[in-house]
């Protein structure tokens, strides 16, 4: 994704907490606790520390997320990636290296993936 493609950008250094609504797209280098709603691409860069509910169009994750994911598109987990959480998404594309911790559920584009019930007796 080219830099001015980028309709926002919370640099490294920076600490927001609250809620993100956005069109396009967005990148976080700070920190970040909340909740992100948009059906545009959310860019977690390398130093990020994000942690909260995401509903988006598009995850690109390179750095430290926390939290439950909701993706219409894709998420993407660079080999920096480090994810503790639960991702419902329909396209995963996980690079070697990138650290999955949590719950999948997958379903086809357009569709909502049925609840899961895991080992514990809990339902994802």
């Amino acid at each position: 994704m080219a830099k001015d493609e980028i309709n926002a950008f919370l640099g490294a250094g920076t600490s927001y907490h609250g809620k993100l609504h956005f069109h396009g797209a967005v990148r976080i280098d700070g920190n970040f606790q909340g909740e992100v709603e948009s059906d545009g691409t959310l860019v977690i860069g390398q130093e990020a520390v994000v942690e909260g509910t995401l509903r988006v169009g598009q995850l690109v994750l390179s750095g430290n997320l926390r939290g439950e994911v909701e993706a219409g598109g894709r998420v993407v987990l660079h080999k920096t990636a480090n994810l503790q959480g639960d991702i419902r998404t329909p396209v995963l594309v996980v690079e070697e290296g990138a650290i999955l911790e949590g719950r999948l559920a997958m379903s086809r584009p357009g569709e909502v993936a049925d609840a899961v019930e895991t080992a514990d007796g809990n339902l994802f």
